[in-house]
């Protein structure tokens, strides 16, 4: 029996984009018919040069009404911004929409968008999907299945580690680091709105666990350079930002169900304080009984070090639920829609 095809557009090629692209030709159950994208560099190439491997035949463009026009079942739409108008109108034009960037689950201030959506797959008979790793794996789908283990749940803690001097990124100097610790702590460099994005992962949480959220509290700490740290673009000076600790809890019931721990680090050494992170990557730790830890990180490698797979993980949360998106019937996906079971009475 053979397998069904999907056709597929890419939206946008940034790093999550490659990852896909490069999936997309090797996984016979999809044939890329379409790519966007946002660079006009890279407009009239190829997308297989673009993705770093063979030729695939598909030219890259920036027309957006000829994407939008395109015959397509799924989109995978990863640019850099949120765009809601743009993933209703793709909706409209009947093709599904699988994004990195969400929104994830109808929590308070997400609903209006979550009614566009809904209303955007009503007239196209289409369905979505908002994926990742966190939110989107990490902060929801894993504490969700971890829980099925348990006899009780008092407490999920959710931890996100990424030491930026292993992982360089483009962000290390948007995010804050090399900054005064006062200036940073005064106008920290994630939006106000971060935890509020994230809630929607502990909503799904909590709905999991038959429960909502009803507060969201933050707290954020800084951790400075004990001496110059070096990186491929520069310096963070010793006395400045080295260190980030962001800590967001959702409370049900007047009690902590769920607390979002991001660590972002300039190295493991040289900092102060010293936090116990652990590795880059995720550790979902339950109090409760019994009380258990789980981490998700990547390899050792030769040197030593523990490459964080954020990025790439992105990319295939998303690429993989594809065919079950596309299958499902038209309106909001979310991981209850493709099969994860709640359960009741656990969060005493």
């Amino acid at each position: 029996m053979s397998e069904k095809t999907y056709r597929i557009i890419q939206w946008a090629t940034g790093h999550v984009g490659k990852v896909a692209i490069r999936h997309f030709a090797q996984n016979p159950s999809y044939d890329l018919v379409g790519v966007l994208v946002t660079n006009p560099k890279k407009v009239g190439k190829d997308a297989g040069e673009i993705a770093g491997i063979a030729p695939l035949g598909i030219v890259a463009t920036d027309d957006v009404e000829a994407i939008v026009a395109m015959a397509a079942d799924c989109v995978h739409f990863a640019p850099l911004v949120y765009d809601v108008d743009m993933v209703c109108c793709l909706l409209r034009s009947g093709k599904n929409v699988v994004t990195p960037l969400g929104p994830f689950y109808p929590w308070e201030r997400w609903k209006p968008d979550f009614e566009k959506i809904a209303g955007a797959c009503r007239d196209g008979g289409t369905s979505f999907h908002g994926s990742g790793i966190h939110p989107g794996f990490a902060g929801d789908l894993l504490p969700l299945t971890l829980i099925r283990l348990m006899e009780r749940v008092e407490h999920i803690h959710l931890y996100e580690t990424i030491d930026h001097l292993a992982n360089p990124s483009n962000y290390i100097e948007f995010m804050g680091f090399g900054r005064e610790p006062d200036d940073l702590l005064a106008n920290p460099g994630r939006s106000p709105e971060a935890p509020y994005m994230f809630a929607q992962s502990m909503e799904m949480v909590a709905r999991g666990l038959g429960k909502t959220i009803d507060d969201v509290t933050a707290r954020f700490e800084v951790a400075t350079a004990t001496q110059d740290i070096a990186y491929p673009r520069g310096v963070v000076k010793a006395g400045t930002v080295a260190g980030q600790h962001y800590e967001w809890t959702g409370w049900a019931e007047g009690k902590p169900l769920i607390t979002y721990h991001c660590f972002w680090t300039m190295g493991e050494e040289n900092i102060a304080p010293q936090w116990d992170a652990g590795p880059s990557g995720y550790r979902v730790r339950i109090e409760g009984d019994p009380a258990l830890e789980l981490s998700l990180t990547g390899t050792k490698g030769a040197d030593g070090t523990r490459k964080y797979l954020g990025l790439p993980w992105t990319a295939m949360m998303g690429v993989n639920v594809i065919p079950a998106v596309c299958d499902a019937a038209p309106g909001i996906v979310t991981h209850f829609e493709l099969g994860v079971p709640q359960m009741h009475g656990l969060f005493r």
